[in-house]
């Protein structure tokens, strides 16, 4: 008896293994690896295996799979404008895949990221910011007069914004801007501020594109550089697309491109 048992044991392991069907859609059957593959790519994107997301998802499939039966039979599949979109996505998830691929075979190394970091670190090192006021007026002449009353101390800096400027935001603080490095300006305002010193006011007034400034520069002090470890998702993100940009345009380079159309 144990020696018939074996052999139907033996016979039994040697047949064919068929995947189960998950459910069946007017025929059509939804496999259990397909299944289990959506499942993995959702898990892949940070999704929570649970069988309340294997319910969800079994249900989307099916509700995917009636609504392509449908569309199957309604020959859309054969419209020219369906076949060009179906094509223009399964390019974007080859060059998805290419992309990701490339990162994966050439990731950003720790090493890597500091070494950039430091260069950063070491190129922004004599960068300022500046703790500023102004008081912006339409004309050269108003700017000219509230610099001379300014200096002559027949007004203080901070009453002649709150009575003349025309920036009512800064103007009711009296003037202040709060600390910022140049580049939060447009290029005349923040050249002028480089120029100054410490604790200076504007010795003429500044046009720009928005009026006449008269400018103080409160205080200055080296810009703050954050950490490694503050800078570095911003800084593996920024090397991964720079990566990602280097590699397109290699991709072209190497490309033997022909461009048939005529020249206008």
């Amino acid at each position: 008896m144990k020696r018939f048992a074996v052999i139907a044991l033996a016979a039994s392991l040697a047949l064919p293994v068929y995947a189960k069907d998950i459910a069946t859609v007017n025929g059509q059957g939804i496999s259990q690896e397909k299944f289990d593959q959506f499942i993995s790519l959702l898990v892949s994107q940070g999704a929570q295996d649970s069988p309340q997301l294997r319910s969800q998802v079994k249900q989307e499939m099916i509700n995917r799979l009636v609504a392509v039966q449908a569309a199957e039979k309604a020959g859309l599949q054969k419209d020219p404008a369906v076949k060009q979109e179906t094509e223009l996505a399964a390019q974007s998830i080859l060059v998805r895949a290419l992309m990701a691929k490339h990162l994966k075979d050439h990731p950003v190394t720790e090493a890597d990221l500091k070494k950039e970091y430091d260069t950063i670190k070491a190129d922004q090192a004599d960068r300022k910011e500046y703790k500023l006021r102004h008081i912006l007026v339409k004309t050269e002449d108003e700017a000219k007069a509230l610099i001379k009353a300014i200096k002559a101390k027949k007004t203080s800096f901070e009453a002649a914004a709150k009575k003349d400027s025309i920036d009512t935001g800064s103007g009711q603080n009296g003037g202040e801007l709060g600390w910022g490095p140049t580049s939060n300006y447009v290029p005349e305002f923040a050249q002028a501020v480089e120029s100054m010193k410490k604790g200076q006011l504007s010795a003429a007034p500044v046009q720009t594109q928005f009026g006449w400034h008269v400018i103080q520069v409160e205080d200055e002090r080296p810009v703050a550089f954050p950490s490694f470890d503050e800078a570095k998702p911003q800084l593996e993100e920024m090397m991964r697309q720079q990566a990602l940009s280097d590699y397109q345009k290699q991709l072209m380079k190497d490309a033997k491109v022909v461009d048939n159309s005529e020249a206008k």
